[in-house]
């Protein structure tokens, strides 16, 4: 047996290189179950050597056969375990001496630390050593011990590992023994924690706070393409690996997350929107999309360069003023032929008390519409005023009815109704004193002005 338990240990250390992984905060907890073996040759007493001398030396060693070593570990934190043991044995030997069979019983607690914790080593494998308490009960002797362990974990399959052990336990009592006490067995881990519930274990989840795939070691890939969202630049719409996980959905190269118009193929200049009338400005921005223009029109042209776009320019071939919404102004009387249209429209004669022009004026009237023909464009007022006599009502009425007679007269004479208004005004604006009777007939008047 005792030979068998040798080449045991040898058979660990060899494999122990390359298949471990301890105890951590993702199995927090253990169970271990094996054989122990009990070497009370090391005790430092005169004649026995020294506590090492002999320590592979498994003549020494009291070995039950049947596993007789159970384990209870508890995951703290920061690389420590809680440990919880019970063991027995029958000791047959001390040292090179032979005993009759003695039953040995313990119980252990102590604090074990993972060695890797200190080098942030793989999980292949994992040495620790601890330090702890125990009792002993041989036969009618029992004693307590102060404890240091060393050992190692090596894992054959997930949540199972080979366990090796050697405890030295120290009495400061020289009637107990002090004595080595060496474990091999099994142990089970459980109580691995996954935060986000997708079956990944957290020590193997990269996104260990968000569900994911297997394929991305728990990593999630939310708009299915392929690739997990740590490395999709558009984790949220489904794009192809060539460009990050982004979508060109036009084809005009132009990614549909700096595309401003990304459902209809466009220039890479503007951002991915079309300029139909190639006028250097993006259709969207274009309030005449299909002719080139100019950008301080918003893309409309202004064909006559008069700084009024066509579509706000009702004369867009001819340059004009903003007043005019674009049209030139139009040619108006001089000085010279104002001042005529008046001295002609205040020698119109009316029919005393009346609105209807006397014929005596049919040829002032005439060389009236002559120079209103000259001006096509022109508009004009038609103003009647009279004297003080009479009431205001009646100067009011009287005189907006003749400045209407000469309207009506001069639309007959070919005048554009739409050039010509006229207006009353009676009494209210004398131009010479109403005390005189040649005052009055100066007041008596019809003037022809032009619109401003």
């Amino acid at each position: 047996m005792k030979n068998y338990f040798k080449l045991f240990i040898a058979s660990a250390i060899l494999l122990s290189a390359s298949l471990v992984q301890a105890q951590d905060e993702t199995n927090r907890w253990s169970a271990s179950i094996g054989v122990n073996a009990i070497d009370f040759y090391p005790t430092g007493e005169p004649g026995l050597g020294g506590y090492f001398d002999e320590f592979f030396n498994t003549d020494h060693w009291n070995v039950m056969e049947v596993p007789s070593r159970i384990e209870l570990g508890y995951y703290v934190g920061d690389g420590i375990v809680a440990t919880l043991a019970g063991s027995a044995n029958q000791i047959d030997r001390v040292g090179d001496t032979s005993v009759d069979d003695l039953f040995y019983v313990s119980v252990d607690g102590g604090l074990r630390y993972n060695i890797r914790e200190i080098y942030n080593g793989s999980d292949a494998f994992n040495p620790f050593i601890g330090i702890g308490g125990s009792y002993q009960f041989i036969e009618d002797v029992s004693f307590g011990t102060f404890n240091g362990t060393i050992g190692f974990d090596i894992k054959m399959v997930d949540n199972f590992y080979l366990n090796f052990q050697s405890t030295y336990k120290h009495t400061f009592e020289d009637d107990n023994p002090r004595h080595f006490q060496h474990v091999a067995g099994v142990k089970f881990t459980w109580g691995a924690t996954d935060s986000d519930g997708d079956g990944i274990p957290d020590n193997k989840d990269e996104c260990p706070e968000t569900p994911g795939l297997p394929e991305f070691n728990g990593c999630p890939d939310s708009d299915g393409d392929g690739i997990k969202d740590s490395e999709d630049e558009c984790p949220f719409v489904e794009g192809p690996a060539a460009t990050n996980g982004c979508p060109d959905s036009d084809g005009d190269t132009v990614l549909d997350k700096n595309d401003e118009c990304p459902e209809v193929a466009g220039l890479v200049a503007l951002n991915g929107c079309p300029d139909s009338d190639g006028d250097g400005i993006a259709d969207k921005d274009d309030e005449c999309p299909n002719e080139a223009g100019l950008a301080k029109f918003n893309g409309c042209p202004d064909t006559d360069g008069d700084g009024i776009a066509d579509k706000d320019d009702k004369c867009p071939n001819e340059a004009g003023i903003a007043e005019l919404q674009g049209c030139p102004r139009p040619a108006v009387p001089t000085v010279k032929e104002q001042e005529q249209l008046n001295a002609y429209a205040r020698t119109i004669l009316f029919e005393t008390n009346k609105s209807a022009i006397k014929s005596q004026s049919a040829e002032t009237l005439q060389d009236i519409i002559d120079i209103l023909k000259k001006y096509p464009d022109a508009e004009f007022s038609i103003d009647g005023h009279t004297d003080s006599v009479g009431s205001d009502a009646y100067n009011q009425e009287l005189s907006n009815e003749r400045a209407n007679s000469v309207l009506r007269y001069l639309v007959n004479g070919g005048i554009d109704a739409d050039r010509l208004s006229a207006e009353g005004f009676g009494e209210s604006k004398p131009i010479a004193t109403n005390a005189t009777a040649a005052g009055r007939q100066q007041n008596r008047r019809t003037e022809i002005n032009l619109k401003k």
